[in-house]
């Protein structure tokens, strides 16, 4: 008897795995949605083009490198060392059993979790740069970000390295998915340049709508949806009373936060520009589930609403100061990731899970690998086979210069 109630555990505890991951893989739809309704419609068959290449690339080279990377079981190093993991990733029933109830899922489906974390870091990248980038340097890059850059920062954390050793806390990701792949955004935005037209010469900002609101509505509620397998899913085990109370907990927390950040973004974007601004609002729901996503557990729901509102006050003040500085990001992506993303890891310590010591040295660590290592190969990326398109195909529109399509066909005169 005891030994099918330990079965049936890694049962229930793998299918859950399994499908919190299928959670966040649809994430991958809401990033496409979202950043396709942000942008240009003379931009939108390109930024589709890139989210479900990169997914495809995150998938593979994750496979074949970046999960080794990740999970290489050298405790406390600064630098880990590569095994096959995946060639034994499974255990037969003997050894689950054996295990006393340790072994509590099986281990592809825990590859099949990361394998969509390490996508949807890559897919922040996508819209900052949206609108003038050359498709294949962007899946150059994935290439690289997704094999090699965030699992080297990964397993500082996750992987038992020296950042978990250094109790920096950091439960689904606040820093080691969304601002790493802020930061990578950042690198490639600062090197490729604001989008023609973005700003005059005396600085004014030119607004450049997006071209589908309510695609970029819907995308932010699959996100918003996505975003409860994201941070239930990291609570990893649902099959007993404690740990099942924690994952409703963690939804709970997750929820709060959106709605605090949508609310306290609408009013704030109000106040400041006189309007109910939906983009504000949207990127107010993504700035809240970014800022419970490094501690969704231990706050109670009203401390999470609070957090996640403070986020999106936030990231108005982000986007519009992201302007100021002439650092183009067409959906508010490093805003909303990156800074956003500081700001929970920095939440915390509010309900206790850490030191600000910890914290601010877990950012920093993570913003100066990713930068400065993302800096290097989008430059080198840059010299070999550029990164911009040209000015006429910037102009007449990266769809037909990249894809040879449009999204709207049917809409253009002939």
């Amino acid at each position: 008897m005891e030994n099918t109630v330990i079965e049936l555990a890694y049962a229930l505890d793998t299918f859950y795995f399994l499908v919190m991951g299928a959670f966040v893989m649809w994430m991958a739809a809401g990033f496409a949605m979202l950043e396709a309704g942000m942008v240009r419609s003379k931009s939108t068959v390109e930024i589709l083009t890139k989210n479900i290449a990169l997914y495809s690339i995150a998938s593979v080279m994750y496979m074949i490198m970046g999960y080794n990377i990740m999970y290489s079981g050298t405790d406390s190093s600064w630098w880990p060392f590569a095994i096959d993991i995946l060639t034994n990733a499974d255990n037969t029933a003997e050894e689950v059993i054996a295990s006393g109830g340790d072994t509590y899922y099986s281990g592809l489906s825990d590859f099949f979790f990361q394998v969509v974390f390490v996508a949807t870091a890559m897919s922040i990248v996508s819209g900052a740069v949206a609108e003038r980038m050359k498709l294949w340097s962007f899946l150059v890059f994935a290439v690289v970000m997704c094999g090699f850059i965030y699992p080297v920062q990964g397993f500082w954390k996750w992987g038992g390295g020296f950042l978990d050793a250094a109790g920096f806390s950091d439960f689904a990701g606040s820093g080691v998915v969304h601002l790493c792949g802020a930061t990578a955004a950042l690198a490639g935005v600062i090197l490729l340049g604001a989008r023609k037209g973005r700003y005059t010469a005396d600085g004014k900002v030119v607004a450049m709508p997006g071209c589908n609101m309510p695609l970029a509505t819907l995308g932010t509620f699959i996100l918003w949806l996505g975003w409860f397998g994201f941070n239930g899913g990291s609570e990893l085990i649902i099959s007993n009373v404690a740990e099942a109370n924690a994952v409703s907990l963690v939804f709970v927390n997750t929820n709060a936060a959106a709605a605090g950040g949508v609310i306290a973004a609408l009013i704030t974007a109000k106040l400041m520009f006189g309007k109910a601004d939906l983009s504000m609002a949207l990127n107010g729901a993504l700035a809240g589930l970014v800022s419970i996503t490094a501690e969704p557990l231990a706050p109670t729901p009203l401390l999470a609403t609070l957090i996640g509102a403070i986020g999106g006050i936030i990231v108005v003040f982000s986007i519009v100061t992201m302007d100021k500085f002439k650092l183009d990001d067409p959906v508010g992506a490093i805003s909303v990731h990156g800074v956003c993303g500081v700001w929970g890891l920095i939440a915390v310590i509010l309900s206790g899970g850490s030191s600000i010591g910890a914290q601010l040295y877990g950012a920093v660590v993570i913003f100066a690998w990713t930068f400065i290592v993302s800096m290097i190969f989008w430059a080198i990326i840059k010299m070999i086979i550029g990164l911009r398109v040209s000015e006429e195909a910037e102009l007449e529109g990266i769809d037909l210069a990249e894809c040879g399509m449009e999204a709207y066909p049917e809409f253009v005169g002939k």
